[in-house]
């Protein structure tokens, strides 16, 4: 086993490790969520940390990690009756985001079970984890049918295996940290709750702290066993300050003053349920036994809102996460203890060994600032003063969008077999039983009544004398299922001077985000491709990054004439590479117009027979009718015509619409069954 990087020797990321370090005091706090861009020591600080938990006593010979003072009752090891224990490190057990559900939680054998009613177990990385740590790293990118494992797991402590009428339990209580880079997708809600603390991390822009940085990691490539020995006295440290501060937890007080400061704060920043409140007064707690301290300061409540609030107060995906620290310290100052109480602090406590320290080595440079993370205007002149390619004259600045809304579901029609999601139906290892088949590899869901009706004709050649059902290989049947995947819902937004003016182009963009808010609670991938001026470009190539998309659209100038042909083709051609990477999830194509188009030589055949290539490869689409004002010229129903697909208005995309109920996009896709 390779030599983790030392904890104490990471630079920066002061907020992590103190998070992480928080955990290893208190498990109770329920883990940590680090967000950030890549390369900024995410995976290397979870690493790490096991290295500084205290050891567990087991029970010998248990897979499942019995604690000898309160064994599992349930354990499908036990009983347990004061056997011999052994001591060993915590575990960090990774989650790979592309595990099987069996993996996760481990299989059962069904042929042994129906032949035999013998429960022979294997346990999956949740049994693996329990009394540990369980680490998911790039957690937005994990399938949802794992996250609901996880959600079951975490809200009661243990892990439930069901197979058709066969089950087994053990405990499962484990300190989750998960690390994503937000640019690569959101995290679901409830998933995003389970996690007790999130940190922001980025790379430092400091020169003499990436100079560090650089140095110290060139030194463990170069020697990771004589690195590890020169930061020995460091983690020693640490882990003699960890097994205090777990001694003297259950002599902190939490005082009625620092409560009242809690529940004003959670009620100020309007978080949703009571988790928050418990989360804050644990880490709260937490930060006063890491301190050496047995009561509870203001200054831990503000440390702990600053850890425990900021993903929960996110409405939607758009929301930018982080608190307003002005409006904390006034809530903290109006609901503050008694006139000896000291004041928040405005600043963590640098010193290590100070109330607020996080008990890290001093580093050799600043933090530096973090990018802001602003998307860049686009459409700005060149150089010489010409516009650039794909602008037009009049240009206008670009218009804030107008407040989202629910959306009526559009879905592409047939059966797909693409990743799980919540959009169109499809073939899926979770959903309703829509019939059997043999098993392909290993059976995941057996299908019981078809399974018997296999192995019946055969009980009197296999010798059958006894109740039980004589089975073999060959008579198991798996389950088909159906249920939901998501798509790639690819937009194509007229961004021309006849969609320039100022309350329409919000109109437009509200329904776009309505549209992305929509794609992010379904689980789609979305993609955004604009045309004005001239020339079509890809805002956005197709990623999980709704939020990302969001940003794009914010940005998006308008003006010029309405090269609709080259937006076609230019979505056409990103849905052709696409096809590539992904064969099985299915497109949705969004078009947003009024139907015109101007520019060049026959412009409306051209975007005709650019219409016609969609509806050649079967793609499923919807035009998105922008057209304003008391004459309509349907340019816009046309186009839906030759794309193969339907039209809907703004007004009908509204889900509390009358108008034009639109269940499932026309036309049939082109992977459909």
């Amino acid at each position: 086993m390779s030599t983790p990087f030392p904890f104490t020797a990471v630079v920066g990321q002061d907020d992590l490790r103190l998070a992480l370090l928080l955990n290893a005091v208190s498990p109770a706090v329920g883990g940590v969520l680090v967000r950030g861009e890549k390369g900024t020591a995410k995976s290397t600080a979870v690493r790490a940390l096991s290295v500084l938990m205290p050891e567990v006593d087991v029970v010998a010979g248990c897979r499942f990690s019995c604690d000898p003072d309160a064994p599992d009752p349930a354990c499908p090891d036990g009983p347990h009756d004061g056997g011999p224990y052994v001591s060993r490190p915590a575990r960090t057990v990774e989650l790979p985001v592309g595990a099987s559900e069996d993996r996760l939680v481990g299989a059962l054998d069904i042929e042994r079970a129906l032949a035999e009613g013998v429960k022979a177990f294997e346990p999956g990385l949740l049994a693996d984890a329990h009394r540990g740590i369980l680490y998911v790293d790039e957690v937005n990118l994990l399938h949802d049918h794992l996250v609901d494992l996880l959600l079951d797991a975490a809200a009661m402590g243990a892990s439930y295996v069901e197979r058709e009428g066969v089950s087994v339990r053990h405990a499962a209580r484990f300190l989750l940290v998960g690390t994503m880079n937000p640019e690569e997708g959101e995290l679901r809600p409830q998933l995003l709750d389970r996690f007790g603390l999130t940190v922001e991390v980025a790379a430092s822009r400091e020169p003499d702290q990436r100079v560090e940085v650089v140095r110290r990691r060139l030194a463990y490539d170069d020697d990771p066993d004589g690195f590890a020995a020169r930061w020995a006295d460091e983690e020693s440290a640490v882990r003699t300050r960890i097994a205090a501060a777990r001694g003297l937890l259950p002599s902190v007080r939490l005082g009625d003053a620092a409560l009242r400061q809690i529940a004003a704060t959670c009620a100020a920043f309007e978080v949703d349920g009571m988790r928050a409140d418990i989360v804050m007064a644990r880490t709260a707690t937490a930060l006063a036994a890491w301190a050496g301290r047995t009561e509870v300061l203001p200054e831990d409540v503000r440390q702990a809102a600053l850890l425990a609030l900021p993903h929960r107060r996110r409405r939607n995906p758009f929301d930018a996460p982080g608190l307003d620290e002005d409006k904390l310290d006034e809530t903290l100052e109006e609901f503050g203890g008694s006139d000896d109480d000291p004041g928040p602090d405005t600043e963590p406590d640098p010193d290590p060994d100070g109330p607020g320290g996080g008990g890290q080595p001093p580093q050799d440079g600043p933090e530096g600032d973090a990018p802001s993370g602003d998307v860049p205007a686009q459409g700005e002149p060149s150089q010489d003063g010409k516009a650039p390619a794909g602008q037009g004259a009049g240009e206008q600045s670009p218009v804030r969008a107008a407040e989202p809304f629910r959306t009526k579901m559009l879905s592409v029609p047939g059966l797909g077999e693409g990743a799980a999601g919540r959009r169109s139906r499809a073939r899926t290892e979770h959903g309703r039983t829509t019939g059997s088949r043999r098993p392909r590899g290993t059976l995941t869901k057996l299908h019981l009544a078809a399974t018997v009706r296999a192995a019946a004709p055969h009980q009197r050649a296999r010798g059958r004398s006894g109740p039980g059902l004589v089975v073999r290989r060959d008579d198991l049947r798996q389950a088909t299922r159906e249920g939901r995947e998501g798509n790639l819902v690819l937009f194509v937004v007229d961004a021309s001077g006849s969609m320039a003016a100022r309350q329409r182009m919000g109109a437009v963009k509200g329904a776009v985000l309505s549209l992305l808010l929509d794609a992010y609670q379904r689980r789609d991938k979305v993609g955004l491709v604009t045309f004005r001026g001239s020339a079509a470009e890809v805002a956005l190539p197709p990623t999980s990054s709704v939020d990302a998309a969001a940003a794009r659209l914010e940005s998006l100038p308008t003006g010029g004439r309405t090269p609709l042909a080259a937006g076609l083709l230019r979505a056409h051609e990103v849905l052709r590479v696409e096809r590539l990477r992904d064969a099985a999830r299915r497109p949705l194509v969004v078009v947003v117009t009024d139907g015109r188009a101007t520019g060049g030589p026959e412009p409306v055949a051209l975007a005709g027979r650019a219409a016609r290539l969609f509806a050649a490869d079967q793609l499923a689409s919807v035009v998105v009718d922008c057209e304003a004002g008391p004459v309509r010229l349907g340019l816009a129903g046309r186009l839906a015509d030759e794309l193969g697909g339907t039209a809907v208005t703004l007004d009908e995309l509204r889900a509390d619409s009358i108008a034009g109920l639109v269940r499932e996009v026309q036309g049939t896709s082109r992977r459909a069954a």
